[in-house]
């Protein structure tokens, strides 16, 4: 066994073989960028390397320096986690030549699995389904609308080496294909350093489907179940489960052998996954081979008791596989949601800076544990004031949950998603509450296309009704008082000041969108520390009673307790860069901002005018913060809509503005290679 490896990654990635190695006693090494320098991952290590700059092509992907770390460190293996260098077919070649074991499949398998191209002419001539297209690499964007329209639309743009959402676009037209086919081109070259592209036909609504195998040197494989995948954004995983509520248990085991099959065909070594496309009928058909750990790997371990980590180092040091196909558990449910960093009410756009607030859920369960028990894991790399960079990708941290069933695990899930604290910087946290409580979603009855056709306009948080809005209204009343008696214990007077305050009705003004706001008039019991407070909302339908019993610590933004005998974890926040006066209440996906104020007040509220925003539909604002690469006009020039006018690179994705209607361009705002913050003019139209 070794006694000391190197982590070839950063992040979560990096936090989650660490832990794994601490367990088995091997001590650690991890390599860094100078964004990464004070990176919960490197502190965890028990060595660590610094390997350049902050862009991964200067650091991560630096397959030289990490070797020349390896054996600097006296590593005998390195892992690579997921994405940089994990199915570079070279570097896997590099560390055998060097004497160092790569953890993760012979770079013959690599070769020729991990390449789309290769793994699906390979598929092809084992007799495995393969969804039709154009295998080969594709030159112009010229040729690649020609094949797609050859192959008829809809079709699927897709990097050779691409992987984590990048290097792909679906196009249903010839405009599409060939903008597409430039960007995948880009985003393969800057992220992955191979710009192959290839098209295959897009097959509407599938279920994805993706089966885990485990291999050793002894030419034994085995498949751990499958996991669905199949909500995804923009080809992006969001929400993935184990098992699937879609596929028969017949289907499971005609996938499972077929991906057997396949892996045995390259004597794949080590953790692998095989991804499937699959049918209402479920019929399958293989999609790619990723010959490297997956994100989603949580769910598999929670269901089967494997640590995928663990037995990824154990067969790279040569040990047989201690299960057999026989021995492989399939208990209760597990869900894991990506908690990425962008802001889902401003179409998902990244969100980059300081961690300001970082509390995860409480959890039972721990990354490097072999279990199937119930409770809640989380997976990540980052730690409360912790940055979150523009440099890499944009998740914050896995969330995964065990339950009995199904319906256990959402139920969990939702719960564990009220208790997640993350403030500096947007999370998608709203959207993944509002995705688990879809009836869809609960019911099982989803596609690929889920997020697409149900959120086509965006997300909104009146997207999400709540079951009970007026609870929202009464714990922002609530929190209301938790200041108000603050206030007066700071005169000396908490308690006997608060008696002879005149009255405890008030009313609740809920912001609406454009001035359209929500008046309910609020009466407030008696308040004693330690015994529950009454909030009455009196409303149209008739009043409302709360019996609310929670505790407070003034700045703290979670707040658990009972509401009419039943517990609650919500998240309260008072003051916005909008309204320093507002309380926001988040419970459920559902967000409010309300104002509490005297009864005359919001008589006076109601007459005041709507003061509108000021209008910038002349100006291109950019929508998140990053990197201006690219701008596509000039001043005079006459510009129709859905033409382009700049590139914005954040977090390794291309992300093109589009004109809204046609123009002509006054002023050039910004340069190009200049660092934007949201809003930031970039173009401004006569």
């Amino acid at each position: 066994m070794f006694t000391k490896i190197l982590i070839a990654n950063r992040g979560e990635i990096a936090c989650r073989v660490i832990a794994t190695a601490k367990k088995m006693g091997i001590a650690t090494v991890a390599v860094y960028s100078d964004a990464d320098k004070d990176a919960r991952f490197v502190q965890m290590a028990d060595e660590a390397v610094r390997l350049g700059p902050p862009p991964s092509r200067e650091s991560y992907l630096l397959a030289d320096k990490i070797i020349e770390a390896a054996k600097a460190t006296g590593a005998q293996g390195i892992h690579p986690g997921y994405g940089f260098l994990s199915e570079n077919e070279a570097f896997a070649r590099r560390c055998e030549e060097e004497g160092i074991a790569f953890i993760g499949p012979k770079f013959e398998a690599i070769a020729a699995m991990g390449d789309k191209i290769a793994s699906k002419k390979l598929a092809n001539e084992a007799k495995v389904n393969t969804i039709p297209g154009y295998n080969d690499p594709i030159e112009t964007p010229e040729q690649a609308v020609e094949i797609a329209k050859g192959i008829g639309y809809p079709v699927m743009i897709k990097a050779s080496a691409g992987g984590g959402g990048k290097g792909l676009r679906v196009a249903f037209n010839d405009k599409e294909a060939h903008e597409g086919f430039a960007s995948c081109r880009n985003e393969a070259r800057n992220s992955f350093g191979d710009d192959r592209v290839f098209i295959e036909k897009f097959v509407e609504q599938p279920r994805h489907i993706e089966i885990q195998v485990l291999g050793d040197s002894f030419g034994n494989v085995i498949y751990l179940n499958e996991r669905e995948c199949s909500i995804q954004r923009r080809h992006q995983k969001v929400i993935e489960e184990a098992p699937s509520p879609f596929i028969s248990d017949e289907t499971r085991k005609a996938m499972g052998e077929q991906a057997v099959a396949l892996a045995k065909a390259v004597k794949y070594q080590s953790a692998g996954t095989v991804e499937f496309v699959v049918g209402k009928n479920q019929d399958f058909y293989f999609l790619e081979m990723n010959t490297r750990l997956q994100v989603e790997h949580p769910v598999t371990e929670l269901i089967t008791g494997l640590d995928l980590v663990e037995q990824m180092i154990r067969v790279a040091a040569g040990e047989k596989l201690s299960v057999t196909q026989a021995d492989v558990k399939k208990e209760g449910w597990a869900i894991e949601c990506r908690i990425n960093a962008e802001d889902p009410f401003r179409n998902f756009l990244p969100s980059t800076g300081r961690l300001v607030r970082f509390v995860p859920p409480e959890q039972n369960l721990f990354q490097g544990e072999a279990t199937t028990e119930h409770g809640v894991r989380v997976d990540t790399g980052v730690v409360d004031g912790g940055e979150i960079s523009m440099y890499y990708d944009s998740m914050i941290a896995k969330l995964i949950v065990h339950g009995t069933d199904r319906n256990d695990a959402i139920a969990r899930m939702r719960e564990a998603l009220n208790g997640f604290v993350i403030k500096g910087v947007q999370s998608n946290i709203p959207f993944q509450a509002a995705l688990l409580a879809h009836p869809k979603f609960v019911s099982g009855d989803f596609n690929t296309g889920f997020i697409a056709e149900n959120y086509a306009d965006g997300f909104r948080s009146e997207d999400v009704p709540h079951s009970d809005p007026y609870f929202m209204v009464a714990m922002a009343a609530r929190l209301h008082m938790w200041y108000r008696n603050r206030a007066q214990g700071l005169q000396g007077q908490f308690w006997e000041g608060y008696k002879r305050l005149p009255s405890r009705e008030f009313v609740v003004c809920t912001l609406g969108k454009d001035g359209d706001n929500l008046y309910s008039t609020v009466t407030l019991g008696e308040v004693e520390l330690g015994k529950p407070s009454t909030v009455t909302v009196h409303t149209p339908e008739g009043e409302r009673t709360y019996e609310v019993l929670a505790e407070y610590m003034l700045g703290e933004s979670r707040i658990t307790g009972m509401v009419n005998g039943e517990p609650f974890v919500l998240q309260m926040e008072r003051g916005n860069h909008k309204n320093p006066l507002a309380i926001r209440v988040t419970h459920n996906g559902s967000q409010i901002d309300a104002v509490v104020m005297h009864p005359r007040t919001a008589e006076l509220h109601k007459l005041m005018p709507y003061k509108a925003p000021p209008d910038m539909s002349k100006y291109v604002l950019s929508p998140m913060p990053g990197l201006l690469v690219n701008i596509a006009v000039q001043p005079g020039q006459k510009v129709q809509a859905g033409e382009r006018v700049a590139v914005i690179e954040a977090m390794k994705m291309e992300n093109i503005l589009f004109a809204t209607a046609d123009g002509v361009v006054k002023a050039i705002m910004a340069k190009e290679g200049e660092s934007l913050w949201v809003d930031q003019p970039i173009v401004e139209f006569e």
